[in-house]
């Protein structure tokens, strides 16, 4: 039944990620591709997630930790690049 599970998790995830590969072609405004870029990050942390579950190993929830601290730091990083025209002062 776990199987199935995942399958459908992945099938959704991956339709979402593609849904936001979409947003960052075709978004009118930067403030959309941003937004889009940091919700593709936050799919690809749960297919990592989900396929440390389908492996049953604990390397992937470490590289899924990995990847959400860069796409934080690259989400404040255009944030402050829309907001101020710089990233570093």
């Amino acid at each position: 039944m776990i199987g199935h599970a995942l399958l459908f998790a992945y099938g959704c995830f991956s339709l979402a990620l593609l849904f936001c590969l979409y947003r960052v072609v075709f978004a009118p405004g930067l403030s959309d591709r941003v937004l889009a870029l940091d919700t593709m990050a936050i799919n690809m942390i749960a297919l990592l997630t989900l396929f440390g579950i389908d492996k049953g190993t604990t390397m992937y929830f470490e590289a899924s930790l990995m990847f959400a601290m860069v796409g934080f730091i690259s989400t404040v990083a255009y944030a402050k690049f829309v907001l101020r025209g710089d990233i570093i002062e």
